[in-house]
């Protein structure tokens, strides 16, 4: 029996102002918060340094975002710099102008800036026009090898494709991290809310069971109109409840859904033998017989 390999992983879940410079300090208390607690990894939610912008479409906003490495990237490396943990933070990254892409950045502690992965599955629906912002992804499915273990990296949408998170894993990923920017539009909340998150929880669970690794999916959280709305209930209602999940798919801290939280959580990723020798998924995959994934649909005629 090996002895248990733990590392302790930090969810930062806090709300958004309209106000940059604010939320990037809000970020750095509260990443400063996690390692005091002992965090070895801090993950901040998706797109953290501005309200979701994306529920509307306004040129303006590409000025929100920033080359990476760049500004924010230089910022959190000293603070993983000083307090030797790492952080993935998602940003807004201005590649070339025109070119922009949604992307989370990875800071491995003393060492700096490890790398970056880019947003693969870009949704577009009501008050998620992401297509109108961001680029696809064009630099696959991504690990970082960290001083905390091997790391996955992907982001909100992501979560919902399990072959993202299975070509993730194959890569070896340990920890899946999701920086995430989801909730319900007020007017659906109350036939449909309930369902909506057990579906996001869900889904996510089962990428940590069918893969026998951890999942970590950090949300923002509280309520944030539409720009230029005229209904005091036109926007969305993040719901928090960031949360992790083991190998097994089961829950082992969940945040609150509408407040702001800090989790410390530890992770025994000697866990990960005992769930895949257990149920050997990666064992039974008939890899010879999964050509048709590369199909946008498998028609008959």
């Amino acid at each position: 029996m090996h002895a248990p390999r733990e590392i302790r992983v930090g969810l930062v879940q806090m709300s958004c102002s309209d106000h940059p410079a604010e939320n990037l300090e809000k970020a750095l208390r509260l990443t400063r918060e996690a390692a005091d607690r002992g965090a070895q990894v801090v993950c901040l939610p998706e797109l953290f340094q501005t309200r979701y912008f994306c529920q509307s479409e306004d040129h303006t906003h590409f000025a929100l975002a920033e080359p990476i490495p760049g500004p924010a990237t230089e910022t959190f490396a000293a603070l993983a710099k000083a307090r030797d943990v790492v952080i993935v933070i998602s940003l807004f990254e201005r590649r070339a102008p025109g070119l922009y892409h949604n992307t989370a950045a990875v800071l491995n502690g003393k060492e700096g800036y490890a790398g970056k992965y880019r947003k693969m599955h870009i949704p577009d629906d009501p008050k998620y026009y992401e297509k109108f912002y961001f680029t696809p992804g064009d630099l696959g499915f991504k690990v970082f090898p960290t001083q905390a273990g091997t790391l996955g990296v992907l982001i909100c949408w992501d979560q919902w494709y399990p072959e993202a998170a299975r070509l993730t894993a194959l890569r070896g990923a340990e920890v899946l991290f999701y920086p995430t920017a989801i909730g319900w539009h007020p007017e659906e909340k109350e036939a449909y809310g309930a369902a909506q998150h057990d579906a996001w929880e869900l889904a996510q669970r089962a990428h940590a069971l069918a893969n026998g690794c951890y999942v970590v999916a950090v949300n923002r959280v509280g309520f944030e109109p539409t720009p230029g709305a005229t209904e005091p209930d036109d926007g969305l209602q993040f719901w928090g409840q960031s949360f992790v999940a083991g190998p097994d798919g089961q829950i082992l801290a969940r945040a609150p859904v509408d407040e702001e939280a800090v989790l410390v959580v530890p992770l025994d990723l000697e866990k990960m033998t005992f769930s895949r020798t257990g149920w050997p998924f990666l064992r039974d995959r008939r890899i010879d017989a999964y050509a048709d994934l590369t199909r946008r649909f498998i028609d008959q005629d």
